[in-house]
Order: C-alpha cells, then structure tokens, then sequence
C-alpha cells in the first residue's frame, strides 16, 4: 500500500494487507493524533486496508477561538 504522510510530507510504501490500528503504531504515530483517510472516507482503526491502496495520514490539528 501507498502511505501518504505529512509534517513533512513524504510517501512510504508498505505491505499490505494492514489494520489501521497497526498501522498507526508501525509507524509510531499516536492514534489520538492522527486522521487516516482511505479513499474519500475517514476510517476507524479497526478497518483492514488492502495492499492496492493509498490512504492519507494526517496530523489532527486544532484551534480557532
């Protein structure tokens, strides 16, 4: 599969089949920390990405007023 990952931004390739959850901590990325997008679809940690995908990890950032 194809990782997209940013701060700083860069792309990895890994093998797949992959649950998010373990993806997040192969990269030691916390989970609270992080967006995985799959597709056009936000996904939950306990989704299984294949090995023909790209899926985005973004940092979760907040603030405003």
């Amino acid at each position: 599969m194809k990782v997209k990952l940013y701060h700083p931004t860069r792309e990895i390739i890994l093998k797949g089949p992959k649950q998010v959850a373990v993806l997040l901590r192969e990269l030691n990325l916390p989970k609270e920390a992080h967006l995985v997008i799959c597709g056009d679809e936000l996904v939950t940690e306990d989704l299984v990405i294949p090995d023909d995908q790209t899926v985005e990890i973004r940092p979760v950032i907040s603030g405003g007023e």
